[in-house]
């Protein structure tokens, strides 16, 4: 095991690569990049990074120098030999070769696109254009890098020492959440924290912790670089990037009403199992499931992201019974700033009603909340989305408006065509 602490005081050479493989990425950003290249592959899109938290001042934290060294290095990567052998031959969510040759093909040659930088303000402008197979491949290593390197920046303030006890701290209060999560039967809960972790070497710590701590309670991680090489499974499927970019790219109101549900259709062709998962909340989660075809009823569960999840859920539960299905069948996944005291709480709601499980996110790989003077480790909401498709602004409302982006007449349009009232505003934590 790694000594996290030594190895952050020795952060002292030109470059120490913050993300070190194209693998160091969420299991959900593989399977939709695989479906984009069957599907849409000639879409052209611009993704942008999005400081939800204006109180952090990244640009005045982070060196746009190192910044970019590092988002360079990115670009140098490669999948290596043993990458591409175990994506090609390993089973995922009891599927053998899950990734196809035509996409793996494509994989293996793939250099990310390059990016534009600058500085805003406090803040760093930082997009990413082109075709969308290659472009929707820097969200998670931008995120981890701006990330970590705001880390680090606070981090070089502190000494040799002060490190160790840091570290000690963060560990100690991970494991007492761990501790608490044993007492919970039947839980089901995965690693979701790539996007906003601390670094990888602190992702990798909690991956092992709760390994050891939950057993057979710990169902995976998000990251393919750590399930690969700590021989986990790889947990994900979809995200909120697919129906805004297919939505965008809607010609009328009545294909934009359509958007969400052929991307589940696309999506479908491709997947079954525990990978027809919905995520309904893009466009309001009511909205969503009172329209859906039926065939979406059948699918093996749900993903709650935003707004009250237990109202979520309730609403997801409803609607499964009036389509004449038996929700304690059903897989809902909850996911949206998770931490010990809601996962205890969601747990004891709904388990025996549905099939319960956690993707646990920032307050796993990145609490490090009240350990160092002014909480200046404090985790924040950084999110890299699609904010254009084709020339189109893309557009989300979410079920927590605190999340809602896009144009301002296109979110109007977006309300109307998709039904979506008064909402309920929540703090976003991370």
């Amino acid at each position: 095991m790694a000594d996290i602490a030594t190895r952050v005081w020795n952060h002292r050479w030109k470059i120490d690569p913050i993300v070190r493989s194209l693998i160091d990425t969420d299991f959900y950003k593989l399977l939709m990049c695989q479906s984009v290249f069957r599907n849409k592959p000639d879409t052209n899109v611009t993704f942008s990074l999005i400081n939800r938290t204006k109180t952090i001042p990244l640009a005045d934290l982070i060196d746009e120098g190192e910044l970019r060294e590092q988002l360079d290095h990115v670009r140098s990567l490669r999948l290596t030999r043993g990458e591409s052998t175990w994506l090609r031959g390993n089973t995922f969510y009891g599927k053998r070769q899950m990734f196809r040759s035509d996409f793996m093909e494509w994989f293996e040659t793939l250099s990310l696109p390059p990016y534009h930088l600058e500085r805003v303000g406090d803040q760093y402008e930082l997009t990413f254009e082109g075709s969308w197979p290659e472009v929707m491949m820097w969200e998670i290593p931008a995120l981890a890098i701006l990330m970590e390197l705001r880390g680090r920046a606070v981090l070089g303030t502190l000494g040799r020492f002060e490190l160790q006890v840091l570290y000690a701290r963060g560990m100690t209060k991970i494991w007492e959440k761990i501790e608490r999560l044993k007492s919970l039967d039947t839980l089901r809960i995965a690693d979701f924290g790539t996007r906003r972790r601390h670094s990888f070497l602190w992702q990798d710590w909690c991956v092992q912790a709760m390994l050891e701590g939950l057993g057979p309670k710990f169902t995976g991680t998000s990251n393919c670089l750590i399930a690969m090489r700590r021989d986990l499974e790889a947990v994900g499927t979809n995200a909120h990037e697919l129906p805004m970019v297919y939505s965008a790219l809607a010609k009328d109101d009545a294909a934009l009403a359509r958007a969400p549900y052929d991307v589940l259709a696309d999506w479908q062709v491709e997947h079954d199992g525990n990978l027809r998962i919905i995520l309904p909340d893009t466009y309001g989660t009511e909205g969503f499931l009172e329209k859906a075809p039926d065939w979406l009823a059948g699918w093996t569960g749900i993903r709650i992201d935003s707004g009250d999840p237990a109202a979520g859920a309730e609403i997801a539960i409803n609607w499964w019974k009036s389509r004449g299905e038996d929700p304690t069948g059903k897989l809902v996944i909850f996911s949206d700033g998770l931490d010990v005291d809601k996962i205890e709480e969601l747990h004891r709601q709904f388990s025996g009603r549905v099939r319960v499980s956690f993707g646990w996110g920032t307050l796993l790989t990145n609490d490090f909340r009240g350990l160092v003077p002014g909480d200046a480790l404090a985790p924040f909401s950084l999110v890299c989305k699609a904010i254009a498709a084709d020339g189109r602004a893309t557009v989300k409302l979410s079920d927590n408006p605190e999340k809602a982006m896009g144009p301002a007449d296109q979110i109007a349009r977006y309300k109307r065509v998709f039904g979506v009232g008064e909402q309920e505003s929540m703090e976003v934590l991370v």
